[in-house]
């Protein structure tokens, strides 16, 4: 009964762990996205200043997954939770790696003339953040029909990344002195669309939590 006892209360720290490293990562994507679009400098400094809590973060909860199965040895969906989670942890430390780096074209941005409004960047970013809060929801309740749904909400970030691709690649044919300015935004749109695929790959490791079935590649 202690050990049982103990094996939650472990559970219970590593889901609360996971989820404040969800946050972090997910604030870090909005305030990068934020220091483009408002061409604020000072913001994107502080999303790489922050990335060593995320580093940090995502070493404590590996030592956490580590001790519960060593000491708790966690069976059937406990165990899959626990394993789930030692996997997730670094998909959203790779994450905010993204948000860094856009971040960092922000700040190459912000010291030129800004081309036009960013397009649909702010759009597809916020469609990013929407589905990695989704996502973490689904796996901290544990729920794989959301999570399933969120896969879906791929296709749209998707789109909005294929639209954003040929608006640029026009700019750059049309106004060459554009080029070096419209292939950053290039890279920022690629990040956000790399973004959209880790949560899929959080949303699929929900699925496997939750019914020890594995659909990654069973599209």
């Amino acid at each position: 009964m202690e050990t049982h006892r103990l094996l939650d209360r472990d559970l219970d720290i590593l889901r609360d762990r996971v989820l404040l490293l969800g946050g972090e990562t997910e604030t870090a994507l909005l305030r990068a996205m934020y220091s483009l679009v408002e061409r604020d400098s000072a913001a994107a400094r502080e999303v790489l200043a922050g990335d060593d809590e995320i580093d940090q973060l995502e070493l404590e909860i590996d030592r956490l997954c580590i001790d519960t199965i060593a000491l708790r040895q966690p069976a059937a969906r406990d165990l899959r939770f626990v394993i789930s989670a030692a996997k997730i942890t670094p998909i959203l430390e790779r994450i905010a790696d993204h948000a860094c780096n856009i971040a960092r074209a922000a700040i190459e941005l912000n010291d030129e003339p800004q081309l036009k409004p960013y397009l649909d960047l702010p759009r597809m970013a916020q469609h990013a953040s929407s589905m990695l809060h989704a996502a973490l929801d689904s796996f901290t309740s544990g729920d794989a029909v959301s999570a399933r749904a969120v896969i879906e909400r791929d296709d749209e970030i998707d789109e909005i990344y294929n639209r954003v691709f040929r608006d640029l690649i026009e700019m750059m044919v049309n106004e060459p002195h554009t080029t070096a300015r419209a292939a950053r935004l290039l890279f920022v749109a690629k990040h956000i669309e790399r973004i959209g695929d880790y949560v899929t790959d959080i949303c699929e490791l929900t699925v496997y939590m939750t019914e020890a079935e594995f659909i990654k590649h069973s599209n």
